[in-house]
């Protein structure tokens, strides 16, 4: 990966859905190079994919948080797995220090979020969370 692949990356992350001739313009390159390089790191998996950013006003009735979670000795593994098929897990991301794992957690309402994080601890592996729910986001 080049500078122009990195540039190339930083505009579909700004707008996944640019014209190729307009990112041909913005990288100064022909339009075949564009579509050439994104077609290769598609290939080889460094793009997996595209998706849509919604802003936070666009989900106005959804609880967002961070939840720090603990792990006992060797369960990594399966609690990671367990917060993997929960719906309600939309990223989970291992981390150093206190906690072994953040979870970001959306459900409809508070009662709704009640229930998730009561389904989170009691998975067999949990010693201990910390929860921040969401309040607002000044960046995307």
């Amino acid at each position: 990966m080049d500078d122009t692949d990195r540039e190339l990356i930083s505009l579909l992350r700004a707008d996944a859905r640019m014209p190729i001739v307009a990112l041909a313009k913005k990288l100064r390159v022909a339009r075949a190079t564009v579509q050439n390089r994104i077609a290769k790191m598609e290939a080889d998996g460094t793009i997996v994919g595209y998706s849509v950013r919604l802003k936070p006003e666009a989900e106005l009735h959804r609880i967002r948080a961070l939840t720090s979670i603990e792990v006992d000795g060797n369960h990594g593994e399966e609690v990671r797995r367990v917060l993997r098929g929960n719906p309600n897990v939309v990223a989970l991301h291992t981390t150093n220090g206190r906690w072994d794992l953040v979870a970001e957690l959306r459900a409809d309402n508070l009662e709704a979020f009640d229930r998730v994080l009561n389904a989170i601890r009691k998975v067999q592996g949990i010693s201990n969370t910390e929860t921040s729910i969401l309040l607002s986001t000044h960046k995307l």
